[in-house]
């Protein structure tokens, strides 16, 4: 079995498996009982979010706006920022980034109190009416249990990648019931390598998680669905139309919510953003009741009811109870506001993810645009409400995670909507190549894609990803003073095994470089060793490398340069160490070994 080198002794158990099991054994094995792990927390978190909403709301009264909706949200993020600040202690907001910078920077590993941390400050936040999902939270934490169990058996970086991928396809699965859509989401979301050694422990963990969630809460689909309109094609004009429009969308929610989110990181202080996400969120809850919570009973609403009167009841606990000629406007108002609530939520010091927000605005989009259809009447040709708020679902899936399978088969699945499996396909890659022109990463990659740390499905690209600048900077090379004479110089060279040398101040700042080459013509003249100094026999360095260049550029500066050797300097131009292409090229070449092996 791989394993990483430590001191630490095994268990029986691990003595055990390792005796009897082969790695391939050991990887199948422990993929099953991820998926069983990761659906009984999905499982309890959302009985905990149901629980509170039931407990808090259940004996509101329909016809009007209910003061309650500006102290609960507020509550929500308080309690849960205090939990993550005295009993968590870390950072757990940005779930899906968090997995894959641990992927891409910390060898696949997550912080052991994400198997738990992640479910209480996410059920307090949901519960209490925080305009975010769930889903993120619990993906996290399916692969937080992946990399523990992986680092409890003590399993290399690429197995360790794919236990994290085998936890996030058992969350997806279980919460959703979606075991296609929880393994695709692995390959285009986490970007996990679609290969034969995957492909098995993927599936795995995903039957298993929805297996267990059937055996907790039944096999129907978690939203009502019946099929009144088929698909006809007639209608793929409209479908092509609808996925730009839930392009746009996404586009929309993306750089308002980074937008957004950079008012909240520039605030010093929990309370400050507390008093900003708490006012916003609660504002806009009182407003627009459809944005406590998840959303997803107003999903049901659009995408189940028969009638307009079904419809309507969107309307209820609201000032706009009783008026349903406002429904269109009151839906797009809910449109504008829904990435300001889901910000605010997670901004003012809630925990929650995008996946429900992703959905709760495809649903409202796509009846929006159907109900814009038909009062046009565009072409002649009506398009079914309904069909047409299931179908925008996945359009903004596919748009705001830039994962058109995705968003396929998971709304497929939510909803037994296997019947309009070729309008999904039309919306969801119509609402992905719309975004792909303006924005080239998903909400949750484009964090990490502009300091360089993303994985992709770009071989060269991923390798340079996994490897690390300070594990190829050589920090052993002597420094040089600048008054350092010649003879001086010689005896150190002589002494060490490298041939270049960095000449620095007396704090530490790099001033130039010496190469022996470069000396080489008086180095052996022993009436000159006192008439030179280092200062003079340096020459600046045309290229310096810093601590915080991606690897990407680190490989270009040797590509454009030429050279041999490059000096790294911190933020503050303090020297660090050389870097050697011949070392470079080694260690490119390792990872990428190890990379590719099945």
């Amino acid at each position: 079995m791989a394993q990483t080198q430590t001191a630490a002794p095994h268990s029986p158990l691990i003595l055990w498996v390792e005796r009897h099991l082969s790695q391939r054994q050991v990887i199948l094995m422990l993929s099953f009982f991820v998926g069983i792990a990761t659906a009984l927390a999905a499982f309890i978190l959302k009985f905990l979010i149901h629980e509170i909403e039931l407990i808090l709301t259940d004996r509101f009264d329909v016809t009007g706006a209910n003061w309650l909706f500006l102290v609960y949200p507020v509550v929500g993020i308080y309690l849960t920022a205090l939990f993550i600040k005295y009993v968590v202690r870390d950072d757990i907001g940005h779930g899906v980034t968090k997995i894959l910078y641990a992927i891409s920077r910390r060898q696949g590993h997550i912080r052991r109190h994400n198997c738990w941390s992640s479910v209480i400050a996410s059920a307090l936040t949901i519960g209490f009416g925080g305009s975010v999902g769930a889903e993120s939270p619990i993906v996290l934490t399916g692969s937080a249990i992946g990399s523990d169990l992986g680092r409890i058996f003590k399993l290399d970086h690429k197995t360790l990648m794919l236990l994290i991928g085998c936890g996030a396809s058992g969350a997806v699965a279980g919460i959703f019931k979606a075991p296609i859509a929880g393994l695709v989401f692995t390959l285009e979301v986490l970007m996990i390598d679609l290969t034969m050694a995957s492909l098995l422990p993927l599936l795995i963990s995903s039957v298993t998680a929805t297996c267990v969630t059937y055996a907790l809460s039944g096999t129907g689909a978690l939203f009502s669905f019946e099929l009144h309109d088929p698909f006809s094609v007639e209608r793929i004009p409209s479908s092509i139309l609808l996925g730009i429009f839930c392009g746009l969308i996404a586009l929309y929610f993306t750089r308002a919510m980074n937008a957004f989110e950079q008012v909240f990181s520039r605030m010093k202080g929990l309370y400050r953003r507390l008093a900003l996400g708490g006012t916003v969120l609660a504002v806009l809850i009182y407003f627009f009741p459809p944005l406590y919570g998840e959303g997803y009973s107003t999903i049901t609403m659009l995408i189940g009811g028969d009638n307009v009167s079904d419809w309507d009841k969107v309307l209820n606990n609201s000032m706009f109870y009783g008026h349903p000629e406002y429904l269109l406007l009151y839906l797009a108002l809910i449109v504008v506001f829904k990435v300001f609530a889901t910000t605010a939520t997670n901004g003012g010091g809630g925990c929650g993810g995008t996946f429900a927000p992703s959905l709760f605005l495809g649903c409202v989009g796509g009846f929006i645009f159907a109900r814009m259809w038909n009062r046009i009447d565009l072409l002649g040709i009506h398009v079914p409400e309904t069909n047409y708020a299931l179908l925008g679902m996945a359009g903004l899936m596919s748009g705001v995670f830039h994962a058109p399978l995705t968003g396929v088969f998971l709304i497929a699945e939510l909803t037994g909507g296997y019947d309009l499996f070729i309008p999904l396909i039309i919306v969801s890659v119509s609402a992905y190549l719309t975004i792909n022109i303006f924005e080239p990463h998903s909400i949750y990659a484009m964090r990490l894609a502009r300091t360089g740390q993303l994985l992709t499905h770009h071989k060269d690209r991923s390798i340079l990803t996994l490897m690390t600048l300070d594990s190829i900077i050589d920090k052993t090379t002597p420094r040089i003073a600048p008054d350092m004479d010649l003879g001086r110089i010689v005896r150190l060279i002589a002494t060490s095994q490298s041939s270049v040398f960095a000449v620095t101040d007396g704090k530490g700042s790099l001033l130039g470089v010496i190469e022996f080459k470069d000396i080489r013509k008086i180095a052996f003249r022993q009436e000159l060793y006192r008439y030179y100094t280092a200062q003079q026999l340096m020459k600046p360095a045309t290229t310096v490398l810093t601590t915080d260049d991606p690897m990407s550029a680190v490989m270009q500066q040797f590509e454009d340069t030429g050279a041999d050797v490059l000096p790294v300097v911190d933020a503050r131009r303090v020297f660090v160490g050389f870097i050697t292409k011949e070392h470079l090229y080694s260690s490119y070449r390792k990872v990428l070994v190890d990379f590719s092996e099945e």
